[in-house]
């Protein structure tokens, strides 16, 4: 009887979930483990959901998480290809919130969400600190790239600055090629 082994964790919902062992049911084939693996997921999320058992989180974690999501469907749209999400590295901290391909160029994006327009616009929290933790990701990240493809990519670093406004509507801008490599 095969099984399938998925080691994952969701850092965005605030729980992780380990080798969850599926095994096909007999004389029943899977022609696609990955549409068996999503319904695993979808599964365990309502019964997650329905014992009310996830936890909370503070409201702007919740908020940056939907920034998140916000600007991940907003480049979809403009038609990158999304390649990774909070890309993490073992051995430096912090994370890059979305790597995506716009024609033939790696983009590093880091999102920035508000709820509110009263203080310094959001794409101002990019400073010096992050920028070097970003590349310094970024060189990481490159450094796996160029060993698996055999060549390294034109990359640049973009910067989203989310407003999740009252009416429902986020305001999102764009700004492509933000900051050089430190």
């Amino acid at each position: 009887m095969p099984t399938l082994t998925v080691d994952w964790s969701d850092r965005r919902r605030g729980f992780r979930r380990r080798h969850f062992n599926i095994a096909e049911p007999a004389g029943l084939q899977c022609y696609h483990p990955c549409l068996l693996f999503a319904t695993t997921i979808r599964a365990l999320d309502r019964l997650v959901s329905t014992l009310g058992r996830s936890p909370q989180r503070a409201a702007h974690l919740a908020a940056g998480a939907r920034g998140e999501d916000e600007a991940f469907f907003y480049l979809r749209k403009l038609g990158f290809t999304i390649i990774a999400r909070d890309f993490r590295s073992p051995r430096r901290p912090g994370d890059i919130d979305l790597i995506a391909i716009e024609k033939n160029t790696l983009c590093f994006v880091e999102v920035k969400t508000r709820s509110r327009r009263d203080y310094l616009p959001a794409e101002t929290a990019v400073d010096e600190q992050k920028r070097k933790t970003l590349s310094a990701l970024a060189r990481e990240y490159l450094r796996q790239y160029a060993q698996a493809q055999g060549k390294s990519p034109a990359f640049r670093f973009d910067v989203i600055s989310i407003y999740l406004e009252s009416n429902g509507q986020p305001d999102i801008t764009l700004f492509r090629d933000a900051f050089p490599m430190s």
